[in-house]
């Protein structure tokens, strides 16, 4: 139940696993330790007593995960639409409860591209449709001083790759005079788990993306930069690097995009406008 004037929430249960299990490992000396190594799981995803599809997950933020799926897949229009989120690992599946159902849902479905992404590898509909319509803000600016505030906070941040690697994670970030904090950190055994568990994130919490900034460790892939541009955030930053498609998508909708970020190291691929190299 919501507190009168409180934001919508949909019920939700709290069923993250644990990120990491310990197994026995015998290193170059022979000599047997015990090694904390990710968590993978398969969650299938049902709406409104459909089956959608199977995600292989960390786990970590399952309910954020199907929200944010849904909204970057563009099968929702906002939270309100959504009565429950329920995770039962019993199972390994994640139920949706809507108020009207998903949209379009047998057209998109019978429309499948398959992506480059780990974890999911399937985006349903057309990859490319309303993408001309994405309308991010004119008028933001990153710095050179917040960029490399950014990377200093990624740095030292607390993650599931530094105890057990096999993850990537991606950032939510303020985007400040000279400062940036971390909103939100989602790692996964998938680039995109992580992006859509921040998307179902922001949904639940009412964060807008205009003035925030995106980090992820991953590459930057044309459904990555379609997925940041939908969140509505204007500065898409990897320690990777990106593809063709993922750079020229940039330049149409004008996301300032910016590889091999580390330290103080960079290379500003698009969106050069919007950033102050001397500020």
């Amino acid at each position: 139940m919501n507190a009168p004037n409180a934001p919508y929430r949909p019920v939700l249960t709290d069923a993250a696993r644990p990120s990491t299990f310990n197994v026995s490992a015998i290193d170059e000396n022979g000599q047997t330790r015990d090694t904390p190594i990710a968590g993978e799981h398969p969650l299938t995803l049902y709406v409104d007593k459909r089956e959608i599809l199977t995600l292989m997950t960390l786990g970590a933020a399952p309910e954020a995960l199907a929200i944010g799926y849904l909204r970057n897949q563009r099968l929702l229009d906002k939270v309100e639409d959504i009565v429950s989120v329920q995770v039962d690992w019993d199972v390994n599946s994640v139920v949706v409860n809507t108020r009207n159902g998903l949209k379009d849902l047998d057209a998109k479905l019978g429309k499948r591209t398959t992506t480059s992404g780990c974890g999911q590898g399937t985006v349903f509909g057309d990859l490319m449709a309303d993408i001309d319509s994405v309308r991010l803000p004119v008028d933001a600016v990153l710095t050179r001083a917040t960029l490399y505030a950014l990377l200093d906070r990624v740095r030292v941040h607390e993650t599931i790759y530094k105890q057990a690697g096999a993850v990537h994670g991606c950032a939510l970030a303020t985007n400040g005079n000279g400062a940036s904090d971390i909103l939100y950190f989602v790692e996964d055994v998938g680039r995109h788990n992580a992006v859509d568990a921040i998307a179902g994130k922001m949904w639940l919490d009412r964060v807008d993306g205009g003035d925030k900034i995106f980090y992820t460790t991953g590459r930057l892939t044309s459904e990555m930069v379609i997925k940041a541009a939908q969140m509505g955030i204007p500065f898409l930053v990897s320690r990777s690097g990106l593809t063709q498609m993922g750079y020229e998508i940039a330049q149409t909708v004008g996301i300032t995009m910016i590889g091999r970020a580390t330290g103080k190291h960079f290379l500003l691929f698009a969106g050069g406008e919007r950033f102050r190299a001397d500020a």
